[in-house]
């Protein structure tokens, strides 16, 4: 089975909409799960419905490569200050604190602007962010399977989609 029509990037046709039913139509090809627009800096002239490879970006022969990784990273929920931003608590131990160890302390003014700044670093979801990682190693190249073997850190789990440039 080819690398590019696996089970996880297929879609249901009942689960697409009319608009993308017809460009897939007019590509030639089966709904697919993700579309991601490129620039075409590949070193073929594409087609409407071609399939790019892993030899159309990256030279296999080449012996070392860097690509750069772009992916969502991981959901952490909702942090306090501590976790998200780093802050160290409301004073010390001592000095008479009791239970604001892992507090954001003052928030603002009080009569004007009677109000907390946009943009203030509170507590809030922390992570599910578009990441980029730049200059991976690109340790392997395997034409024949479409794979893409890089060391470094890829954002995002297990399992979901990256975009790569070289």
């Amino acid at each position: 089975m080819p690398p590019y029509n696996l089970p996880m990037t297929r879609k249901k046709e009942k689960h697409t909409s009319a608009a993308l039913k017809g460009h897939f139509k007019k590509a030639n090809t089966t709904p697919k799960r993700k579309l991601v627009e490129f620039s075409n800096d590949f070193k073929r002239d594409l087609q409407l419905g071609d399939t790019v490879t892993i030899t159309d970006i990256f030279d296999p022969s080449a012996l070392i490569d860097w690509a750069d990784v772009t992916g969502i990273s991981k959901g952490k929920g909702f942090q306090g200050v501590v976790r998200r931003h780093g802050f160290t608590g409301v004073g010390g131990q001592t000095h008479g604190q009791h239970n604001r160890l892992r507090a954001p302390g003052s928030m603002g003014a009080s009569s004007w602007p009677s109000r907390v700044f946009k943009g203030k670093r509170l507590a809030g979801r922390m992570g599910g962010d578009r990441v980029k990682m730049l200059n991976l190693r690109v340790i392997k190249i395997v034409p024949e399977n479409n794979l893409l073997i890089v060391k470094g850190s890829v954002p995002g789990a297990n399992g979901s989609y990256v975009i790569v440039e070289e």
